[in-house]
């Protein structure tokens, strides 16, 4: 497995299902927290970047999403990927 397989388009699924379930649903549907640092942000929408990627996976043939253990959401994984993907991150900075 290597997350540089997710395409575009797989992220696109994942952020489609996101909008349909619900942030909570989602992320529980996929075994995840809220992400801590690294947004996806879409049309003025922010999304759990890690789990995005996570079930994104998932949408592509053959595969199955991964779980929140098989990979990093830092900014050198899944943070990294959705801007190679020309996806804009946003960073939550704390306070």
């Amino acid at each position: 497995m290597t997350l540089n397989e997710i395409t575009r388009s797989a992220i696109l699924q994942a952020v489609a299902e996101y909008d349909r379930l619900g942030r909570d649903a989602f992320l529980e549907r996929y075994g995840f927290g809220p992400s801590r640092s690294y947004l996806l942000e879409i049309e003025g929408k922010e999304y759990d970047s890690k789990a995005i990627v996570g079930a994104a996976h998932g949408y592509l043939s053959g595969r199955d999403p991964l779980g929140r253990d098989e990979f990093s959401g830092g900014k050198d994984h899944a943070a990294k990927l959705l801007s190679d993907l020309g996806f804009e991150v946003v960073v939550r900075t704390a306070g």
